[in-house]
């Protein structure tokens, strides 16, 4: 028999210490913790679920070849862990994508090889291609004038080339007391950071666009942009998804130690060369991206459900693990741990994992209009528009499973410890969290915080009316090195956080499933007034 780690040990230890019982259902208790402990420590199989998604799947870009396998597999694992209404739930979306190969060589003023990556469904190279470099940074459509006729032939780096900056903060942390705390401050509707003001927007796709144009029509055979982050970490994202799209020409991103190498070579007058290859697939066969589901039932068909989920897509670099087979592999095995012990909850509880979070939270918000609730929106809009746009389109009109979709628990911040939750400026479920919470104090996770996160699938749950929930989780690396890089993988991932995750996750679906009324919700958003209707003009009525 293996022994358990001294950490999951002393996690166990420590239960006897607090007290066991989750919120009653008809029945009496519905389930101790110690046992959903038990459960997902000494047979737990969060990494195994992780290790699969990562190692062996790998990248899942939206629609691609890695993705249509993690479609098939989760769903494989619902069924066999004996989940019911297995299935997926497909939405337009646009082209699958991958990437073969590629490779990025300066070879003149000497030979080097770059740390490079094809930019998301950008066309390949159709074999290897040489040019020089011109530096020529694009912002706007303004500079096009500047370099009208100095591009053709070249291979055109677009990214103003800027400084390296010393490091302020570490890149691995976890959250103290008073980083728990600054999280903890309420925030009217309408604030800085809420959640119904989603900042992508129509406009840089349509720079995007003319940008390309601009560059083919000028003779370039190629761009390439800098990485954001230092450290030779790529990304290689890009949002030109859409059938009949596609970029005219091949794009790359370069690490950013690399591309300033290359910009400083081109400022001093030693011109730069470089070989570029890439050999990238479009697959326009299905357009459709699939969300995968799989329930619980419940003991009352009356009482509607509640939710969890996470964002199975991830950008073409690395494996995808922190971001967000991490919240994938703790969803899924918060639904193995409750389907293992046979509890039994009043409401059914659905898994569901999303695709398209990258592009514009596409999944969870066609699922929304599909389920939830609808927006009056223009219909011609699609993708980063349709994001923008969906969040501020009034009136909401509820939808069939407004009523019945008690609250939905979301989990994309990597694979950290989780710390508490954040309420979304719903007050009235912070005691009641609270409560939820006690028995994991030991744990490290004590925080019911009433600011408003977003960026990810609870969002536009939230903004219809729905108490839906982001976890607060400690940030370790996430933010600082993996997110969406070469370097997200499994080893960044923390086995004993996980465990953590997937165990509260499972008691909260417990005790929202089993509470004899849903969790209270907020007014439902109506169209904010304008600051001329909060103060008139003199005489106005």
């Amino acid at each position: 028999m293996r022994r358990l780690s001294f950490a999951i040990a002393t996690l166990l230890a420590a239960t006897a210490t607090v007290p066991l019982a989750i919120a009653k259902g008809p029945d009496g208790p519905s389930a101790p913790v110690d046992q959903i402990v038990d459960q997902g420590t000494r047979h737990g199989e969060v990494m195994r679920i992780a290790q699969y998604l990562t190692d062996v799947i790998g990248a899942r870009l939206t629609n691609s070849p890695g993705m249509r396998q993690a479609e098939e597999w989760t769903q494989a694992k619902f069924r066999e862990w004996g989940l019911v209404n297995v299935h997926k739930e497909g939405f337009e979306f646009g082209r699958g994508w991958s990437a073969r190969n590629a490779s990025v060589k300066m070879v003149a003023p000497r030979p080097l090889t770059l740390i490079a990556a094809p930019l998301a469904w950008t066309p390949g190279t159709n074999g290897p291609i040489t040019g020089q470099v011109a530096l020529a940074p694009m912002a706007d459509e303004a500079a096009f004038d500047q370099y009208k006729g100095k591009l053709k032939g070249k291979i055109v780096l677009i990214t103003e080339p800027a400084d390296i900056t010393d490091a302020t903060s570490p890149d691995f942390r976890r959250y103290g007391d008073a980083d728990l705390d600054k999280a903890d401050t309420f925030e009217l509707p309408g604030g800085p950071s809420a959640a119904t003001r989603p900042q992508r927007g129509p406009a840089r796709q349509i720079f995007l666009a003319k940008r390309d144009a601009f560059l083919k029509a000028e003779g370039a055979i190629a761009y390439a942009t800098m990485s954001s982050r230092n450290g030779k970490l790529i990304h290689g994202q890009n949002s030109q998804f859409r059938v009949g799209a596609t970029p005219p020409l091949p794009g790359f991103e370069i690490a950013a130690e690399d591309y300033r190498r290359l910009a400083r070579l081109a400022k001093m007058g030693a011109t730069p060369s470089l070989e570029l290859s890439s050999d990238v697939t479009y697959d326009d066969s299905d357009t459709k991206a699939y969300n995968i589901m799989a329930d619980i039932p419940g003991t009352d068909a009356k009482a509607g459900y509640v939710m969890a989920g996470a964002h199975m897509d991830s950008w073409a670099m690395g494996d995808g693990a922190a971001d967000n087979a991490a919240g994938v592999s703790m969803v899924m095995e918060a639904a193995r741990i409750i389907k293992a012990l046979n509890i039994k909850t009043k409401r059914a509880i659905r898994f569901v994992l999303w695709s398209g979070e990258e592009q514009g939270l596409l999944g969870s918000m066609a699922y929304i209009e599909n389920h939830i609730a609808t927006r009056t929106i223009d219909p011609t809009l699609t993708g980063p528009a349709r994001y923008a746009a969906w969040g501020k389109s009034y009136p909401i009109k509820p939808g069939p499973d407004h009523a019945r979709l008690a609250a939905y628990f979301n989990l994309d911040n990597g694979s950290g410890k989780i710390r508490g939750i954040y309420t979304q400026g719903n007050t009235a479920v912070v005691p009641i969290f609270r409560d939820w919470l006690a028995p994991f104090s030991s744990f490290g996770a004590t925080k019911v915080a009433t600011a408003l996160t977003d960026s990810t699938d609870h969002v536009f749950f939230d903004v219809v009316g729905i108490p839906a929930f982001q976890f607060i989780q400690d940030p370790l690396d996430y933010a600082s090195t993996v997110h969406h890089t070469d370097v997200d993988t499994f080893d960044h991932l923390k086995p004993e956080d996980m465990r953590q995750g997937a165990i509260i996750l499972a008691a909260f679906l417990i005790n929202a499933a089993n509470t004899p009324d849903p969790l209270p919700r907020v007014p439902l958003a109506t169209q904010p007034k304008t600051l001329s209707e909060f103060y008139p003009a003199p005489g106005a009525k």
